[in-house]
């Protein structure tokens, strides 16, 4: 399934190593996940989420508020069959745990740029198999997965078609018109509704188009300041502002609009 990240010949994996036919070696680590960024593909030296929105994520993830989505990710990919499937931006490994709960058949991969991020996930997810490595640069051989699951991460339209077989499906996850609204207000002066428009992917035609709401009550701070600190929009607070606005929603019975597509 992989392949060289320098070279692009196919890696073959031996007890403790990925290998090409160019001598180009690839260590894996002790806890199961094989690193194929090449240093000339980083743009910092630690690319991806840091420790403090890895573990955000973890412990927001893991507490079960966004069991929804992973359970509505799960029910679209049973009706396909899926036997091989990419992860891509898997982060530490939630939501590939979850769907192969889902489908105990399907091969999965998970990919992420975070080295922090794919340590936990491996940890976490034995049975499973992870790499770091650029979502713009995918080294897996061509046409060898039936599904690709990206939850809002980034990537390269030819990347995925590449990779996808010819009857492949792209399950995408991206914000609903009011996702988070309640957090935009507090740090916008004019909040605005996220972009409804179905996303034209090169190589892709849309197929359907599920939407998931809800609403998120919570009772400690820590949750909320968890949810604040793994999503882009922490940038926008000062840390006492993330306080003041986890204080508020938990003192004041307020909720938070989740609205996925």
């Amino acid at each position: 399934m992989y392949q060289c990240p320098l070279c692009q010949r196919p890696l073959t994996a031996t007890d403790k190593l990925f290998s090409c036919s160019q001598n180009h070696s690839f260590d894996i680590a002790k806890e199961g996940y094989v690193n194929l960024l090449p240093v000339q593909q980083k743009n910092s030296k630690a690319p991806g989420d840091n420790k403090e929105m890895m573990q955000a994520r973890r412990d927001f993830l893991h507490a079960g508020w966004y069991q929804p989505l992973a359970d509505a990710v799960s029910k679209m990919l049973q009706p396909l069959q899926v036997k091989q499937l990419l992860d891509l931006g898997c982060g530490e490994g939630y939501y590939s745990g979850q769907i192969q709960q889902a489908l105990p058949q399907c091969q999965i991969y998970g990919l992420d740029i975070s080295k922090n991020a794919i340590k936990q996930a491996a940890k976490s997810n034995k049975q499973l198999q992870f790499c770091v490595a650029s979502a713009f640069k995918l080294p897996f051989i061509d046409q060898c997965f039936d599904s690709i699951v990206r939850i809002y991460a980034p990537s390269a339209a030819d990347e995925l078609v590449r990779v996808l077989k010819q009857d492949g499906y792209l399950l995408t996850v991206t914000p609903g018109p009011e996702h988070l609204f309640e957090m935009k207000q507090a740090v916008y002066a004019e909040p605005r509704l996220h972009d409804d428009a179905i996303e034209q992917i090169a190589g892709f035609s849309h197929q359907q188009r599920q939407r998931l709401s809800f609403r998120l009550d919570f009772s400690q701070p820590a949750d909320v300041l968890a949810l604040i600190q793994m999503v882009p929009l922490a940038w926008k607070f000062t840390a006492e502002q993330k306080q003041q606005f986890a204080e508020k929603f938990c003192n004041n019975g307020n909720s938070i609009s989740i609205d996925f597509y």
